[in-house]
């Protein structure tokens, strides 16, 4: 009796956790964790408890209870608040603040895209600091004004870029430049001596030297680029190409790089790829085709079978590893083809040159080759170096 009335008076003394309640209504399991899930992924965000019946698929009236029992018990442990309306909404506190990639929406808002939480965070421009599309940015949650949780920009991480292309608009003693992307919501000053050159009209690239506090100014930059009047295909297609990143040229170390590798393929070479110059070998491209990415190759074999090649420029024999050549590709990623011209991913040594298969020369590849009879069945398969005609 004695040790019965010694836990008894411990248990009294002693606050004990107490285990989470579980309800199964129309055969979904109501918990107060899966209640609060909904609130902590989409902070900012306020629901009603009808909202959150129909996200947790609860349609009959004693689960709606529960929920409501369950919201009672959130807002008395303080991490939900009631709003007038009869909503709740996450208690995140004046310093709730998270980090994420700006999204441009249109020239009145943008969202902020933000890893673990659901819905992305709306944002309007005047709060975005001059955050442009691909910024990372610390965004403060601030309390929403509709369905959609909201945010302001209180710091800009990283900037994806600081350049901007547009037309240039020339007044007496400065200018502005009127951005080509139609979601960017601000114009930019530029000084009258920051204008370089460039004529009322002209398609120029300005970077941003002066980003200002206030939402009501501009920022201020200068013209590093002028592409010419707008309207013209040439200044068109080069705004085209800065306003989305592309690279006009090489940088000066790859372009020698390129220049030095040597177009001589040795006897040591040869030997130690599959020779596949005597057999017929074609590329299927247009008349103008300057750089030629594959080839196909075709033979019968003894075996009444058909030997079918599928070969590609070997790279990699002219690139190495951390050279500044396979660094530059891999910062382009790939050829971009516009409507007058291609943007390659590498030299044009290499992309029209070495690497491109062009007709009557002997190439080094790298090669898939199958074996199969007339109705395509597989019989074997082979992938290696190989030289081609």
């Amino acid at each position: 009796m004695e040790r019965k009335k010694r836990n008894s008076d411990s248990s009294r003394g002693t606050k004990s956790e107490k285990p989470e309640q579980k309800s199964t209504r129309g055969g979904v399991e109501i918990t107060k964790s899966k209640l609060l899930k909904i609130f902590t992924t989409s902070p900012g965000k306020a629901f009603g408890y009808k909202q959150l019946s129909r996200r947790l698929d609860v349609t009959d009236k004693a689960g709606r209870e529960l929920i409501f029992d369950y919201l009672k018990e959130l807002k008395k442990e303080g991490r939900i608040i009631a709003l007038q309306d009869s909503n709740y909404m996450l208690n995140v506190g004046e310093d709730k603040v998270v980090e994420g990639v700006v999204d441009l929406a249109n020239t009145r808002f943008a969202f902020v895209i933000v890893e673990g939480i659901e819905e992305d965070i709306k944002v309007a421009t005047e709060n975005l600091k001059f955050a442009m599309g691909g910024d990372r940015v610390k965004v403060r949650l601030i309390p929403s004004r509709g369905d959609r949780q909201e945010g302001e920009v209180i710091e800009i991480l990283e900037r994806e870029k600081e350049e901007i292309a547009g037309r240039l608009e020339v007044s007496k003693n400065f200018a502005f430049l009127v951005p080509d992307f139609r979601k960017l919501y601000f114009d930019v000053f530029i000084p009258e001596e920051e204008i370089n050159g460039a004529n009322n009209g002209d398609k120029v690239l300005v970077k941003i030297t002066e980003w200002p506090k206030s939402a009501s100014k501009s920022p201020i930059g200068k013209v590093i680029r002028s592409f010419g009047p707008a309207g013209e295909n040439e200044a068109e297609i080069n705004s085209i190409m800065a306003e989305f990143g592309l690279p006009f040229e090489f940088p000066e170390g790859v372009e020698a790089d390129a220049e030095a590798i040597p177009e001589e393929i040795t006897e040591a070479e040869i030997a130690n790829r599959r020779d596949y110059r005597g057999i017929t070998t074609f590329t299927i491209d247009p008349v103008d085709a300057k750089d030629f990415d594959d080839a196909l190759s075709i033979q019968k074999m003894e075996n009444g079978h058909w030997e079918i090649g599928v070969h590609i420029a070997d790279v990699t024999h002219y690139i190495d590893e951390k050279s500044k050549l396979e660094k530059e590709a891999y910062h382009r990623a790939t050829s971009v083809y516009l409507v007058d011209r291609t943007i390659p991913m590498l030299p044009e040594k290499l992309s029209n040159g070495l690497c491109s298969l062009r007709p009557h020369e002997d190439k080094l590849t790298f090669s898939a080759v199958f074996e199969m009879d007339e109705t395509g069945r597989l019989y074997d398969t082979w992938i290696g170096k190989t030289i081609i005609h």
